[in-house]
């Protein structure tokens, strides 16, 4: 939960810090603001990905399912700055399926907190693991990073690619391909 108090003081303080006049009218509103907007982006440090993949329906069909392109937005813990990008999320069943929207949701938990792509890759695959026991799982993000973009190095439209594999997906090359062909089209 944010304490918005905490957050408010903070960010008045981070005005003044860098020579603002927290006073001036636009900057009068800021920290509450940015307390509200703290908790909406921070709001999967409260959420279990467990409770929207824990609603399964039993199938026959044990082929790969793909949901790809699902945006998400995410704030890298050592800046404090956005990335953002698309998640691609695959798994073969053993015998039961999630709601495709609860795929989604699962990668909202994770990219809405303080994060780092590489750990929000293997936390999808893991709890996709865990709650759906699938035959394998296979994640793969692709993001731009802000602060890489209009900081340090600042490299505009270069895109970090995470993947994980777990299961079937891990031993098997020909699944791998399968899913980057699938990803790509």
């Amino acid at each position: 939960m944010v304490d918005q108090k905490k957050v408010q003081e903070a960010i008045k303080l981070l005005l003044e810090g860098i020579g603002e006049d927290t006073d001036r009218e636009g900057l009068k509103e800021t920290p509450e603001r940015i307390g509200r907007m703290y908790e909406e982006i921070c709001g999967g440090m409260d959420q279990d990905a467990g409770e929207h993949l824990s609603k399964v329906f039993c199938v026959d069909n044990n082929e790969m399912v793909l949901e790809k392109d699902i945006t998400f937005y995410s704030m890298c813990e050592h800046h404090l700055m956005p990335f953002y990008g698309k998640a691609h999320v695959a798994y073969i069943p053993d015998g039961k399926v999630v709601g495709l929207s609860k795929l989604a949701r699962t990668v909202e938990v994770y990219a809405r907190r303080l994060q780092i792509q590489e750990r929000m890759t293997a936390q999808i695959a893991d709890d996709i693991m865990k709650y759906l026991a699938p035959q394998g799982v296979m994640i793969m993000l692709e993001a731009e990073h802000m602060c890489m973009t209009m900081r340090g190095i600042k490299k505009p439209g270069s895109q970090t690619v995470t993947m994980v594999t777990r299961g079937v997906f891990a031993e098997n090359k020909e699944l791998q391909d399968r899913f980057l062909q699938l990803v790509n089209r």
